[in-house]
C-alpha cells in the first residue's frame, strides 16, 4: 500500500544476551519508523526473537528446563526489557514459538511443496551451531590455538560440526537467474552498494539447493507433511516477517487485509546475515508467488577492541550500562549520529561522553535553557511577536527550510547520520546567532525592544523546528522541549508532519513557555 511503511529488525537469537549491537539495529528501525509516522504514513515496526534450534535445545537441557521455559525466561527477563530501555516504539513483537508463527510457517512450506520446490535428499556437510547455519566449504577458516588444524566458523572462531541427515531440500538453484535479473533491474533493493555487490557476486557463482529441514533436532516447527522432521531454524525464522502480518490468514484467504496492507517490508539486518535475507528469503518468496522485499539494508558491525561484539567472546556491552549513565536519548543520538549506517563503527566511552557534553548538554540543552530563561526575564514567559527580519534572521530561516528538506531526503537513503547532522547544523547556527545577536545586551535599552522580540522569536521558532526534526532520534528530550516551548498548542509533537517541519512561523505568538529541568543534565562524574 502506497501510504504504508513496514520495517523490521532481524529477530534476535534468544540464547544471546542483548547487547548494544542488537540495540543499534533496533534504534535505527525505531528512528525510521518514527520518521515515517511523522510523514503521515501507516507504519508497522516489527522486532522479536528467534527461539528454535540446536543452541536453545542444548542450553535448556544443560539447565534442566524445557526449551519453552528457557525461552520464556530469556524473553521476559532480557529481550522485552531492553525495548523499554531504548524507548523502542515497535508495533509488534513476534516470537517463533507463537502459534500464529507456527501456523504461518507450516502454511508457507506446504505451499512451496505443493508448488514443486521441495524435494527429499541427504545432507552431509559442515554446520555452525553458533550461527545455526549450514556452511559452504569456502565459508570456513583455519582454526588457531586449541582449534589448530580444524575448520572453523569465521564468525564464532569455533569448529563446525559435520552433519549427515536425510532432509527435505528447497530448490534454491531454480531462482538464480530470476534473482540476478531482479537485482540488476532494481539495484536499490539491496543497500548499501557494497552489500549489493556482495550479493550479486554470490549469485553469479551459482546457487545450490539447500536443506530446509532437520531430522536430528527436536526443538522446532514440525514439517507439515512429516512429523519426524522440523523446519531448519533459518527457514523458520525468516518467515516471521510474513507471519507477523498474518500470512496464515492471507494463505487460506480468511483474512488478507493486514498482509496486503503492509507487505513488502524494509529489512534492516547485520551484514553477517545478508545472504539469508537477500538470497534465500527472496527465493522463498518467489517460490510462494509473493512480492520481494522493498529493501534489504545491511548495516555494519559495532566493534569493541576491533572485533564484532559477542557474548561468547565476552565483548558484549549491555545497553543498560550506557543508558543508566547517559540516558536513552543520548544512547540513541550517539549510535545513530557517530556511526554511518552501513559501515562498521567502534564504540568508545570517551567519544559518547564528549559528544554528550558538547553536542547535547552544551549544544541543544543549553540553547533551550537560555531561551526559556530569557523569555521569563524579558517577556513574562511568552513568545513575543517578531518584527522585521534582518539578514541574520533570514539566514536562520533559510537554513532551517533547506536542512529540514535535506534531512528528510537523507532518511530515504537510510543515511541516518547525515539526517541528524543536518539538524545539528541548525543547532550550531542558532547557538552562534544567540552569541552574535546578544539579546541580553539588546534588553538593556528599551529602544531595542522590537529587535529583542524578533531575536527571541527566531530562537524559539528554531527550537520548534529542531524539536520536530530530532523527535525520531530523541523522543523524550524533544517531548520535554515541546512542553518548554508551549508548542503543545500545535498538538502532540509526535503528530507533527516532517514535510512542514521547516516551514517558518508555526509557533504561536503569545504562547506561554516554562523553564524545566535541563534536557541533558550534567553527567554524574562532572557534577
Amino acid at each position: 500500500m502506497a501510504n504504508s511503511f513496514y520495517i523490521t529488525t532481524p529477530i534476535y537469537y534468544v540464547n544471546d544476551a542483548p547487547h548494544i549491537g542488537h540495540a543499534y539495529t533496533t534504534c535505527a528501525a525505531d528512528l525510521l519508523s518514527r520518521w515515517h509516522r511523522m510523514r503521515g504514513e501507516e507504519v508497522w515496526f516489527l522486532t522479536g526473537t528467534d527461539e528454535h534450534g540446536t543452541k536453545v535445545e542444548r542450553a535448556a537441557a544443560a539447565n534442566n528446563v524445557t526449551p519453552q521455559q528457557w525461552c520464556d525466561n530469556l524473553v521476559n527477563s532480557a529481550w522485552l526489557p531492553v525495548l523499554a530501555t531504548i524507548d523502542a516504539s515497535n508495533d509488534d513483537f513476534i516470537r517463533t514459538t507463537d502459534d500464529r508463527h507456527k501456523l504461518g510457517v507450516q502454511a508457507f512450506w506446504q505451499r512451496l511443496k505443493d508448488n514443486g520446490f521441495v524435494t527429499q535428499g541427504k545432507y552431509e556437510g559442515p554446520y555452525c551451531v553458533g550461527c545455526e547455519e549450514f556452511k559452504l566449504p569456502g565459508d570456513l577458516v583455519d582454526g588457531t590455538g586449541e582449534y589448530q588444524g580444524k575448520d572453523c566458523c569465521p564468525i564464532h572462531s569455533k569448529p563446525v560440526e559435520i552433519l549427515q541427515e536425510n532432509n527435505y531440500f528447497f530448490a534454491l538453484s531454480k531462482f538464480q537467474a530470476e534473482l540476478i535479473s531482479h537485482y540488476e533491474a532494481n539495484p536499490d533493493r539491496i543497500q548499501p552498494e557494497s552489500a549489493y555487490n556482495e550479493v550479486m557476486s554470490f549469485l553469479k557463482q551459482g546457487l545450490q539447493d539447500i536443506s530446509m529441514s532437520r531430522s536430528t533436532v527436536g526443538w522446532g516447527i514440525q514439517v507439515p507433511w512429516d512429523n519426524d522432521q522440523v523446519i531448519y531454524v533459518w527457514f523458520d525464522a525468516l518467515l516471521n516477517y510474513a507471519t507477523a502480518i498474518n500470512y496464515s490468514g492471507y494463505a487460506d484467504g480468511s483474512n488478507k487485509a493486514q498482509f496486503e496492507k503492509f507487505w513488502p517490508a524494509v529489512h534492516l539486518v547485520g551484514k553477517d546475515i545478508l545472504r539469508f535475507h537477500a538470497v534465500y528469503w527472496p527465493a522463498m518468496l518467489l517460490a510462494a508467488g509473493l512480492p520481494l522485499p522493498r529493501t534489504v539494508y545491511a548495516h555494519g558491525w559495532l566493534l569493541v577492541g576491533g572485533e564484532k561484539m559477542s557474548k561468547s567472546k565476552l565483548t558484549g556491552i549491555s545497553p543498560n550500562q550506557i543508558v543508566d549513565h547517559f540516558g536513552s536519548d543520548a544512547f540513541r543520538y550517539y549510535f545513530m549520529r557517530a556511526i554511518n549506517f552501513g559501515q562498521d563503527g567502534s564504540f568508545s566511552w570517551e567519544d559518547i561522553s564528549a559528544r554528550y557534553t558538547a553536542e547535547l548538554a552544551n549544544g541543544l540543552g543549553n540553547l533551550a535553557s537560555r531561551l526559556t530563561a530569557m523569555l521569563e526575564k524579558y517577556c513574562d514567559t511568552r513568545v513575543p511577536a517578531p518584527g522585521e527580519y534582518l539578514p541574520a534572521d533570514q539566514q536562520i530561516i533559510d537554513l532551517i527550510a533547506s536542512n529540514a528538506k535535506k534531512a528528510d531526503e537523507a532518511i530515504d537513503s537510510f543515511d541516518i547520520a547525515t539526517a541528524i547532522t543536518f539538524t545539528k547544523e541548525i543547532v550550531d547556527a542558532v547557538n552562534l546567532y544567540v552569541t552574535e545577536q546578544a539579546p541580553w545586551v539588546l534588553a538593556k535599552n528599551e529602544a531595542n525592544r522590537a529587535r529583542l522580540d524578533t531575536v527571541l522569536y527566531v530562537i524559539a521558532e528554531s527550537l520548534r523546528a529542531i524539536a520536530v526534526l530530532h523527535h525520531p532520534v530523541m523522543p523524550k528530550a524533544t517531548t520535554l522541549l515541546w512542553q518548554m516551548l508551549g508548542a503543545t498548542a500545535l498538538g502532540s509533537i509526535k503528530d507533527q508532519l516532517m514535510r512542514s517541519a521547516g516551514e517558518w512561523g508555526q509557533l504561536p505568538v503569545g504562547t506561554i513557555t516554562e523553564k524545566k529541568e535541563s534536557l541533558f543534565p550534567r553527567l554524574a562524574e562532572e557534577a
